[in-house]
């Protein structure tokens, strides 16, 4: 039965109207399918590119505002309070900038960088050898980010940990100090109320 059926098949096909037929319809047919197939992989691979170099380019502009922004906290001590108004509005916003962006380890590149741009804040005071120190290392760390993302991933979750580890005791007084001026400021108001 069914190989009656591949018989008249190929009987069809072979005769003058099977011809007519493969070459009027399906062979125009198969055709369109397959150059559509290749213009929507050829779009798709155009838009991908498209993306990604947008990304990069984000990537790059936040990159370049934070590393702007890392100079100006190298000679923070210097600067007018209106000027460091604007730094920290250009840090805040390029750190948001970094954290919205879809790299691996843009929100650890964030965060370090927020605790790299206090530290310089703090240097540029009395250690100005130690401020450019840290921005030679903040820009590095920000260029090798950009570069290659992973690895940088990596480096700054060891900072980041080591820092934590670090300050843990000096957050552990300071909360301390905290809780007992609030205990003592409670009392003070208790006893002028009384």
């Amino acid at each position: 039965m069914l190989l009656e059926w591949w018989n008249d098949i190929v009987a069809w096909f072979s005769s003058i109207e099977g011809r007519r037929v493969l070459t009027d319809a399906i062979l125009p047919f198969a055709a369109i399918l397959v150059a559509g197939l290749l213009a929507g992989l050829i779009a798709r691979s155009s838009v991908k590119r498209l993306i990604t170099q947008q990304e990069r380019r984000y990537k790059s502009s936040a990159v370049e505002t934070l590393i702007a922004a890392g100079r100006k906290a190298a000679e923070w001590h210097t600067l007018t309070a209106q000027e460091k108004e604007y730094v920290e509005h250009q840090i805040a916003e390029a750190e948001v900038r970094v954290r919205m962006l879809p790299s691996s380890g843009a929100s650890l590149a964030a965060d370090w960088s927020a605790h790299k741009l206090a530290s310089m804040k703090r240097n540029s005071a009395s250690y100005t050898f130690q401020a450019e120190q840290d921005l030679v290392e903040y820009q590095d760390g920000l260029i090798a980010w950009h570069a290659k993302p992973s690895q940088a991933k990596k480096l700054f979750a060891q900072d980041l940990a080591a820092w934590k580890y670090e300050g843990g005791a000096v957050e552990d007084d300071l909360l301390v100090k905290q809780r007992e001026w609030a205990a003592a400021q409670q009392t003070e108001t208790l006893q002028t109320t009384s």
